[in-house]
């Protein structure tokens, strides 16, 4: 329906102007509404809002008959499925899901331009400090678009990455504010949190035995997580054979990961240089000997005679990594020490690694780092550390 309305010019001539509803954009969900005036008769403002109503319709039509980004996306996404491991598609889905399809998922992908992905990854980059992912993401999409002949170029491709939109020069401040900051323990703190570990596992008696099973396996595992550099997946998913007492080896070859519908399976690890066997200190070997011992002996009690996985509850299910999350938390808490999650004990590792001297490159392996780079990258502050160290050793050597 239109409105027709007469008004008069300054020089007393009369002029018409039609405003009336078009139907509702197919990308924002707004009402659209069409407006113009300077029109000599009303017939010809009627024929001005027939032919929006023609073209708006039409626009409608085509619509249609042409491909969306969300069904670009529901094709792109199968295959993406068979490339990467479950735990990385989920995390994938959830992210397009949240922050990628409420902004393009009706849009066509012949409409998208680079403006309008340009603004969308701009606001991004000011919410989310992951949104390096989320462009990504839909590079990739985009890439699929271009190769099923949807689209001739990737608009995604051609944009800007905001970060480089930056024309004034960032301060060391700044660079410093944006460094993740890693949550690890001092030598110090680590010690503390050990030994009041072994305390309290220590002090409960034999009555006790589910608190007590519980104490030491917190116990053993942390004491692991902080002398291996494990990630807590590789640690929950070890078996009894994958521990050489006589050698004092432990080999890694598998990973505990979340699935889609919540549960937990058992999988290769992050990647081939995760495959690895590392050497243990003797006493961390001796604490999983007497952990195994406990272990048994309850499960014993409980009527369990079969059980091949290191860490597990008092029914041989596999301890997942929110467990031991919320496990660490609650004795970080006790003791009056910081929290650092369950990664943190990695960080810790590495850290004391560093500052012990170790070669960066040992430590690559022993984290199961794909590539030095991630070490050195991850560890950055730490390998300065070591840089100017390293000038003072040889300075002294030189002055001698």
């Amino acid at each position: 329906m239109a409105t027709y309305q007469e008004y008069k010019l300054k020089d007393g001539s009369k002029k018409w102007r039609v405003t009336g509803y078009l139907g509702i954009d197919y990308i924002t969900g707004k009402q659209t509404n069409f407006s113009k005036e300077g029109f000599d008769k009303r017939r010809e403002a009627k024929a001005a809002f027939d032919q929006a109503v023609i073209d708006f319709r039409n626009d409608v039509q085509e619509v249609k008959t042409k491909t969306s980004f969300k069904d670009v996306y529901d094709l792109w996404f199968p295959v993406y499925q068979t490339t990467v491991r479950e735990s990385t598609w989920i995390t994938t889905k959830s992210r397009v899901t949240k922050y990628i399809l409420p902004k393009f998922g009706p849009m066509l992908f012949e409409r998208i331009d680079v403006k309008t992905a340009q603004k969308v990854v701009n606001e991004w980059a000011k919410e989310f400090g992951m949104y390096t992912s989320l462009l990504s993401y839909v590079k990739r999409i985009g890439d699929h678009a271009v190769a099923m002949e949807i689209i001739k170029t990737n608009p995604f491709r051609q944009i800007v990455n905001p970060s480089q939109l930056t024309k004034k020069p960032i301060s060391k401040n700044d660079r410093r504010k944006k460094t993740k900051v890693l949550k690890f323990y001092t030598k110090g703190q680590l010690t503390t949190f050990l030994n009041q570990t072994k305390i309290k596992a220590d002090s409960l008696t034999d009555k006790q035995k589910v608190q007590k099973y519980y104490a030491q396996l917190d116990y053993a595992l942390f004491r692991l997580l902080a002398y291996s550099g494990f990630r807590i997946g590789e640690a929950l998913a070890l078996t009894w054979e994958d521990i050489d007492f006589d050698e004092n080896m432990i080999d890694i070859n598998k990973t505990l990961s979340k699935v889609e519908d919540g549960g937990y399976v058992i999988e290769d690890p992050k990647n081939d240089a995760s495959y690895r066997k590392i050497s243990m200190d003797i006493l961390t070997m001796q604490i999983l000997k007497k952990w195994k011992l406990v272990q048994n002996e309850l499960l014993l009690k409980y009527g369990l005679t079969k059980n091949e996985y290191v860490f597990t509850d008092i029914k041989t299910n596999w301890m997942h990594r929110e467990d031991t999350y919320q496990r660490s938390r609650r004795l970080a808490e006790a003791i009056g020490l910081p929290n650092i999650g369950n990664h943190g004990f990695r960080h810790t590792h590495a850290t004391m690694l560093f500052e012990a001297g170790v070669n960066p490159k040992v430590i690559q392996q022993r984290l199961g780092h794909s590539s030095l780079s991630i070490t050195m990258d991850t560890y950055t502050h730490l390998t300065k550390d070591n840089t100017i160290q390293a000038v003072e050793m040889l300075v002294e050597h030189l002055s001698n």
